[in-house]
């Protein structure tokens, strides 16, 4: 087949060149300038029409090829295959919500940094590849996470700072240091469920906190300490999972009050801290000395990082450290590499900064389909749905999921009573449209009857 005669437009944003020759060509097969099956012309060639380098050339239709637009034949040149694929399919065409992720943001130029930034760390040879490293992470990894945390926790020391395998990791090695089979601890009334599966894996017993609009309520734990007798209070006072409350800074210190005149540790869940600037001081900001604070990577940053940074009170980081080897050895020290990598080069920002822009666009979007009683936040990517009557939430999660839509019940969270409520996540589609749909028929169930929409006979 003789090569198309093709020279792309290229666009005149920021960025390498060889990604703009591989967006060029995305677009013109995707409007049918390039049909399937078309021979691009030779790299050498196209080097030449453009009077750029001939490597530029190679790494673009390495990108392409990448992306699934082309494949090489040897001997005979590029051509285009992208159409080949048949589109991946869902039922009804909708998305499950019932996982929380931060949304996919559309700006190629920088997700091409972020897995530029990981060829850097070649420069580490195989002893970051080949070899074990100490529990709690290196120390260069550790001064990164240092520098991160110490913007919510000013005056943070480098040797109060651990690198643990994610939350879940986290949660585990401090529930360890802090309570023994049998013990209670205190939480939220209603909880994210990673913890309840770490405390109930321990066999720790849950003592449920009553919360109002403001979260957790400090008389309500000044009643749980004096009658459960606590070892440590669980909490996430930023952006709660579910309800989305941020406790406000007045009862922060109220709650730390208690908590040191009981003598009962605090580990605050600061996953969404990074996410809302101009959010009250965190916990182990203001009582450092009774608070482990673990601010996971997975919401404002990449979830498939599986990294936590831990902040402990002082003297606490060698017994944590060695709760970690017993559980899980090491974190893994590339996705600690990459995470580290990541904040150095200033990309952890700005994936901060377009999952927020991605997270404003599909909030919007929810609030102006969705009825009354959703509460959300202006920095979070899930929204907490009271369920209006007659409906019930094992009504609509069994509705809802017949027509391929997942949402949360508020029996995942409750750790005693479960309200008449759903956790939906904004991020889990993979763009506003999908998201539109699948909000277009959670909003159309809800203004009918129940009995109206189901399909027993």
């Amino acid at each position: 087949m003789t090569a198309t005669s093709w020279t792309p437009t290229l666009s005149t944003k920021e960025g390498p060149i060889y990604l703009a020759i591989a967006d060029a060509l995305a677009a013109d097969i995707s409007c049918g300038r390039l049909p399937d099956g078309a021979r691009l012309p030779a790299q050498r060639r196209l080097a030449d029409d453009l009077g750029i380098d001939f490597t530029t050339v190679g790494r673009a239709y390495a990108e392409a090829r990448n992306r699934g637009l082309v494949e090489g034949k040897v001997g005979q040149g590029t051509y285009v295959t992208a159409r080949r694929s048949p589109p991946r399919a869902q039922p009804s065409g909708l998305v499950d919500m019932s996982m929380n992720l931060p949304p996919r943001f559309p700006n190629s130029v920088l997700s091409h940094r972020m897995w530029e930034a990981t060829k850097d760390l070649e420069g580490q040879g195989l002893d970051l590849l080949m070899r074990y490293q100490e529990p709690g992470g290196i120390i260069e990894d550790r001064a990164t996470a240092t520098f991160w945390l110490a913007r919510r926790l000013p005056g943070l020391t480098f040797d109060r700072v651990l690198i643990a395998s994610g939350a879940q990791g986290a949660f585990h090695a401090v529930l360890s240091v802090l309570a023994e089979p049998g013990d209670t601890i205190c939480t939220e009334g209603l909880t994210y469920p990673g913890f309840r599966s770490v405390a109930s894996h321990l066999r720790l017993n849950l003592a449920p906190v009553e919360m109002d609009e403001h979260g957790l309520l400090p008389e309500a734990f000044e009643r749980a300490c004096r009658e459960a007798k606590p070892k440590a209070l669980y909490c996430m006072p930023t952006l709660h999972n579910p309800t989305t409350r941020t406790m406000p800074l007045v009862r922060r210190r109220e709650l730390l009050s208690l908590a040191l005149s009981f003598k009962v540790p605090v580990i605050e869940d600061d996953a969404y801290g990074a996410m809302i600037p101009d959010a009250p001081a965190p916990l182990s900001a203001l009582a450092p000395e009774i608070v482990y604070h673990i601010a996971s990577l997975s919401k404002c940053l990449s979830p498939a990082l599986r990294v936590a940074y831990v902040a402990v009170p002082e003297g606490r980081s060698l017994r944590v450290a060695s709760a970690m080897r017993a559980s899980a050895s090491i974190v893994s020290p590339l996705t600690s590499a990459i995470a580290a990598r990541w904040i150095e080069a200033g990309l952890a920002d700005a994936v901060c900064d377009e999952i927020a822009k991605e997270t404003a666009t599909r909030l919007a979007v929810a609030q102006a389909m969705l009825p009354l009683g959703v509460e959300s936040s202006p920095s979070g990517f899930h929204l907490w749905l009271s369920i209006p009557a007659p409906w019930t939430r094992g009504e609509l999660v069994s509705r809802l999921r017949s027509v391929g839509i997942g949402v949360v019940a508020s029996d995942a969270f409750a750790v005693s009573h479960p309200p008449e409520a759903v956790r939906l996540g904004l991020g889990a589609p993979a763009s506003v449209d999908e998201l539109k749909k699948s909000l277009g028929v959670l909003a159309d169930l809800l203004s009918q009857q129940p009995a109206v929409s189901t399909m027993v006979v």
